[in-house]
């Protein structure tokens, strides 16, 4: 799916979603850009991660690069690898360069 800029937000579903719940910094920055390079311009990466200072070190590092990020519409869904961590979801619109 991509991106309406009709709408201005993001899709009912993302074109990719990546749980990096547990994953440490800087790694989590790197699988993020890896999994965006997998994208076309202006298709969209849910991202699930740990709340607190991956959030912010993802985030801020994927606007640097010129990519749109957009707080999710909820936290991160526990899955059996995951209960008990808290995360939230960000949604990541790839630039078109």
């Amino acid at each position: 799916m991509t991106f309406s800029p009709a709408s201005g937000s993001p899709p009912a579903q993302p074109s990719r979603r990546l749980d990096l719940r547990g994953t440490p910094c800087p790694l989590n920055f790197i699988r993020s850009r890896l999994a965006l390079e997998t994208l076309a311009a202006g298709e969209w990466l849910q991202l699930d991660l740990d709340a607190g200072e991956p959030e912010r070190m993802v985030a801020e590092g994927l606007r640097q690069e010129g990519h749109r990020v957009e707080q999710g519409p909820g936290d991160a869904p526990e899955t059996t690898e995951t209960a008990g961590q808290e995360g939230v979801q960000l949604w990541i619109c790839r630039h078109g360069g």
